[in-house]
């Protein structure tokens, strides 16, 4: 068993509206020292082991349902979960 944890972002040439009125209010409250804020999604998967190689299954989760991969960026770490 995997566990998977993917990590979905706007691609940096997309306007992010909403990492920008996070940066603003942080800057309202005195945060100064932020320069940029980008905000995305996380997803944690558990995934069974199969025949197929986990990266290329987890990939055609990303491509297909989990990322808009013409704005959005994606990357994932896979963790193998050993039974105790």
């Amino acid at each position: 068993m995997y566990k998977v944890k993917v990590y979905v972002t706007l691609r940096e040439s997309v306007l992010d509206p909403q990492g920008t009125a996070v940066k603003g209010s942080l800057n309202s409250l005195s945060y100064n020292e932020v320069v940029d804020v980008r905000i995305g999604k996380y997803m944690e998967l558990t995934i069974e082991k199969t025949d197929r190689d986990v990266n290329e299954v987890v990939i055609e989760l990303c491509e297909k349902l989990l990322a808009n991969t013409v704005i959005e960026d994606y990357r994932f770490e896979v963790e193998e979960v050993v039974a105790q």
